[in-house]
């Protein structure tokens, strides 16, 4: 290979780069879906029922399944739809609609399985579980579906950061930070700590891309 076709090739290298680096709206999906987690706080709050016996309480989330996966849906529109628009207006391609589509089965099938876990403990109440059921399932929960939908982004746009950050998202959602809230807090009111945290770590995120990106223009 000569100098000269080196030099073009480092120079395709650099554009493609460049390009790849100039599809991408990783600050404003993360903005979204930064959104999405603050609203169901005052939705999950509201909408679980509680029936305390004594020291014994039982809770139902209900609201959970009316909230997110209108919410998500709704999210991942609005997320294909800001790509499109920059993709427009910078006479460039994109390629988030695998991305969303990822979200809508991801959201379908977080539907799915709390529907058929409901069914399936109003006949088997629950006694305890083992750590890796837990574990599933945050993952199937919406900020954990939120999570295994961002990596599919990060794959798509080959986007190093954004994995990295992803996968300290999944590790906060999978791996709970526990302070003794569920210790000392009402019933209802156990899950708006993980929820906030949840929503900061996607908003420092938002954040942090969007200086990124601005530094880079």
């Amino acid at each position: 290979m000569t100098t000269e076709s080196r030099r073009l090739l480092s120079d395709v290298r650099a554009l493609t780069g460049r390009v790849r680096r100039d599809q991408r709206l990783t600050w404003a999906a993360l903005l979204i879906l930064t959104a999405v987690t603050f609203a169901a706080i005052p939705v999950d709050y509201v909408g679980m029922t509680v029936d305390c016996t004594g020291e014994v309480c039982a809770f139902d989330r209900i609201g959970v399944l009316y909230y997110w996966p209108v919410a998500l849906l709704l999210a991942y529109a609005a997320i294909a739809l800001s790509y499109h628009r920059a993709a427009r207006r910078r006479g460039l391609g994109t390629r988030v609609m695998p991305y969303a589509i990822t979200g809508a089965v991801l959201t379908v099938l977080f539907v799915a399985a709390w529907a058929t876990v409901r069914i399936y403990f109003d006949s088997h109440p629950p006694v305890s579980f083992p750590w890796w059921v837990m574990v599933a399932d945050r993952l199937v929960a919406p900020a954990g579906t939120i999570g295994v939908a961002l990596l599919v982004l990060a794959r798509l746009e080959r986007n190093v950061a954004l994995l990295v950050f992803t996968l300290g998202y999944l590790a906060v959602v999978l791996v709970p930070i526990d302070f003794g809230w569920q210790e000392h807090g009402s019933v209802r009111a156990e899950f708006v700590p993980q929820q906030v945290i949840n929503g900061v770590v996607l908003a420092l995120g938002a954040a942090g891309f969007a200086l990124s990106d601005r530094k880079r223009s």
